[in-house]
């Protein structure tokens, strides 16, 4: 989550970095095709800024009157707030309106119409609230040209490049305030997006983690036995590209019906946690060891013949399993497959698991004769 917050801020940072003119992609053939678009040409111009002793004069006035006319809006009221702020906007408006008919209007003229657009915007002034406060700032510049100006022809000529100019402010303005609002459109997606992979990342790892435990028998931590035929499978497959023996053990806990009956299920469950702890222990890495059910177990040797096999998971099993229980004997049933033929999975642990049957009744003709049991058949 914090690479995800620390993603945010680099991308806000990013836009920050550059100027609005750098951008918005403004450059001075874009302000001269802007103002070719709106006719505002050099005759208009030059009116403007032959006009402006005539505000510098009246502004003051001008931007009272225009902050009265506001104020009785309570939505205007209202963001604007205590004097000290009405003072700051007082001087703000002092410096567009003579900005107006400063007969400049370059680069560093657009760049402040920008950030009126992004200051707009950012204290939450409504599109309509900033044309209004227009259309009343006009009224204004009109009462004043058509009191200074009498004559019909320059009157009209000076209302018209002033449209053209409030125009030219007003597209920029918008398009600053539009620009805002992408910007904050993309700054969400992005969120969203990156979000959306963190909580796929999670996803992912939680699925994973709930695999493995799908995989993991957990009173044993063996295998469990839904993976078994698709291991195998997989397992033969290798086998029969490397031609290499496959050895499949099947294993039973003799009596644990009986032990527990008369012990109770959690040294049942004791029993079956030491056995898995056993077989893990005397387990190859290769080797998967799957509780098969209840007390069985199957085991898949890679490159292992029987003989081998009887030897590590008979007696050494035998061994280890006496270390930490007593009176606890296996059945094993062993199976061999490859190199030179190879059989099913499904049949190769049916024929393990009747190895292991006949191993277990062997063992109780035995333990009835009273002679000793053959350590190849139980452990």
């Amino acid at each position: 989550m914090v690479k995800f917050e620390n993603y945010i801020v680099e991308m806000e940072l990013k836009q920050t970095d550059q100027t609005l003119l750098e951008q918005m992609r403004i450059t001075e053939f874009d302000i001269d095709n802007r103002k070719a678009l709106l006719a505002l040409s050099n005759e208009d111009v030059n009116l403007l800024k032959d006009y402006r002793p005539i505000i510098e004069s009246r502004v003051d006035a001008l931007v009272d009157t225009f902050y009265q006319m506001q104020t009785n809006v309570a939505e205007i009221a209202l963001l604007i707030g205590d004097a000290d702020t009405l003072d700051r906007l007082k001087n703000a408006q002092r410096r567009y309106v003579l900005d107006l008919f400063s007969g400049i209007y370059d680069l560093e003229y657009v760049n402040n119409r920008l950030r009126i657009g992004l200051v707009h915007k950012r204290i939450g002034v409504e599109p309509k609230l900033y044309l209004a406060a227009i259309n009343v700032l006009k009224s204004l510049l009109l009462e004043i040209i058509f009191e200074t100006l009498p004559e019909k022809t320059e009157r009209q000529a000076m209302l018209a490049a002033l449209d053209k100019l409030l125009l030219f402010d007003i597209t920029l303005v918008f398009e600053t305030y539009i620009r805002s609002l992408v910007s904050e459109i993309e700054i969400s997606k992005a969120k969203s997006e990156r979000y959306a992979c963190v909580l796929e990342e999670k996803v992912k790892e939680r699925t994973q983690q709930l695999e493995e435990l799908t995989r993991i028998d957990s009173l044993t931590g063996l295998l469990s036995v839904r993976y078994l035929n698709e291991t195998l499978t997989r397992t033969l497959r290798t086998a029969q590209r490397r031609h290499e023996p496959v050895s499949i053990v099947y294993m039973d806990i003799n009596e644990f019906k009986a032990i527990n009956d008369t012990q109770g299920h959690p040294h049942g469950d004791h029993i079956l946690r030491a056995v898995g702890a056993a077989i893990k222990k005397i387990s190859r890495e290769e080797d998967c060891c799957f509780r098969y059910g209840g007390d069985e177990f199957c085991l898949i040797l890679p490159n292992c013949e029987e003989e081998p096999a009887r030897e590590i998971y008979i007696n050494r099993l035998n061994i280890e399993i006496s270390r930490c229980l007593k009176n606890v004997t296996l059945s094993v049933g062993i199976v061999q497959t490859g190199p030179d033929k190879y059989g099913e999975p499904d049949a190769l642990i049916r024929q393990s698991d009747e190895e292991m049957y006949a191993a277990k009744k062997a063992s109780k003709i035995d333990d009835r004769s009273g002679n000793a049991v053959d350590v190849e058949k139980t452990a």
